[in-house]
């Protein structure tokens, strides 16, 4: 995008109702409104009654004759703009405080090592710009000389103007031109970083997001996935299924308490530590003691627990082993009988709020076709639309019923299931929602 030049014209004094101020050759360097160089007055910009700080220009210039003429000028509230001068660098660094809003950099000032930079006019300002990456910067450089002022803007300036035209209309307006250009450019930086990071961190978190390993079984599987926190992936909820030599199914579905990042980090860590585990050749009591103690180790404080179930199912796909840890038990479906839970009797509780916990193993029967739903809190812990009325364990089981009995089944009754929720809800649910659905059809081994 080209960056547009402001028009050289030569503006009367009169015309623009203000007096023109010289720097005065061989006096101290500092305010032009007077008062010693880098004093605590100076370092700070001055302040309206309303509140309103002025902006204050940094000049940097070594003109030993003090022809460089910087008329006095208002900023667009018509409050003057401040004026600080500095000889060289070293006290452009020093008189460069954090009310400065623009610079105003001669071109012809030497650079530190000149002579090591070679043939580099543009070695000032560059030196200018890692000074005060933060700072509008205006070059001055001799007039007619537009080569080298656009360069200096490809460089890094904001904009340039000629030594020999400068007046106070121009002036200001070029520094105002500069500095709300500065803070564009940083707010359009920022929001690109911001756009980047989020797109790794989707990318991250996806990464992260299960793949159930099934290869060899006849079940069915289908999940959904719902975070409780704003345009993110992942929540505090984790599930996982896979397959282990033996041919048995095991399938988890968990919920660190809370739903920010620290949750969904912990979560994604319980989840690979059940996998590996269960790989291993864990189960039951054995695995979620272990994972217990991947919690204690993990979490930030002793406040912190999650809540599991796990299902292992036999090769034979008929019967199932139950484990709960504080955690609401599956939903099982099967053709010709209402759809119920599974036993919760024996349910032990959250992993991380009581050492040395047991957790039994049930065993359940699960036939020759079903499915087996599990799910998390954030499914029936929203609101009904009547007070404060929750959906709850009974709501839900009535909402899936009448789902099946339409014909529902896979992705579409689990879609079903969670839409209908936050329809009833009135919104958006507040907390993470999770669902895993298994099936085995009729007539598959």
């Amino acid at each position: 995008m080209p960056v547009p030049v402001p028009r050289q014209r030569a503006i009367p004094a009169v015309e623009s109702g203000q007096a023109q101020a010289v720097f005065s050759p061989g006096g101290p360097s500092g305010d032009i409104t007077g008062g010693p160089a880098g004093t605590a007055t100076e370092a700070r910009a001055t302040t309206s009654i309303t509140g309103t700080t002025h902006l204050t220009l940094l000049v940097i210039e070594d003109d030993p004759a003090g022809s460089l003429g910087v008329p006095e000028m208002l900023d667009a509230a018509g409050k003057p703009i401040r004026v600080r001068t500095a000889r060289n660098l070293t006290e452009a660094e020093r008189l460069l405080t954090d009310d400065v809003h623009c610079i105003l950099l001669d071109l012809a000032l030497p650079a530190p090592g000149r002579a090591a930079e070679g043939t580099d006019e543009l070695a000032t300002l560059k030196h200018v710009l890692r000074l005060a990456p933060g700072h509008a910067v205006l070059a001055l450089t001799a007039s007619g000389d537009a080569e080298r002022g656009t360069e200096a803007v490809r460089v890094g300036a904001q904009d340039y103007l000629f030594r020999d035209e400068l007046d106070s209309r121009l002036l200001s307006r070029a520094i105002r031109y500069a500095v709300e250009r500065k803070r564009s450019d940083k707010a359009e930086r920022r929001l690109t970083e911001s756009k980047l990071r989020a797109q790794e961190n989707a990318r991250l978190e996806r990464g992260l997001l299960p793949t159930p390993l099934l290869e060899g079984s006849s079940l069915r599987f289908a999940a959904r996935y719902r975070p409780g926190r704003s345009r993110a992936l992942l929540g505090g909820d984790f599930y996982d299924t896979v397959r282990t030599a033996d041919g048995t199914v095991h399938a988890m579905i968990g919920d660190v308490c809370g739903h920010g990042p620290d949750e969904a980090a912990l979560g994604v860590e319980l989840r690979i530590a059940w996998r590996a585990l269960t790989f291993a050749g864990l189960c039951g009591d054995e695995l979620l003691s272990t994972l217990q103690q991947v919690l204690e180790h993990e979490r930030e404080n002793d406040e912190i627990f999650a809540t599991l179930c796990t299902v292992d199912i036999a090769p034979d796909g008929r019967r199932a082993g139950l484990c709960l840890a504080g955690h609401p038990a599956p939903l099982i479906a099967r053709p010709g009988r209402r759809a119920e839970l599974l036993p919760y009797e024996n349910n032990g509780p959250a992993l991380g709020l009581l050492p040395n916990a047991r957790w039994p193993r049930m065993q359940v029967e699960l036939g020759a076709a079903w499915s087996l739903m599990l799910y998390t809190d954030g499914l029936i812990e929203g609101h009904t639309g009547v007070g404060k009325e929750r959906l709850g364990l009974d709501g839900m089981v009535d909402m899936v019923r009448r789902q099946l009995a339409q014909g529902l089944q896979g992705e579409d009754l689990l879609r079903a299931a969670v839409n209908e929720a936050r329809e009833l809800n009135g919104g958006e649910l507040a907390d993470d929602v999770a669902v895993l659905l298994l099936d085995r059809l009729p007539g598959r081994r």
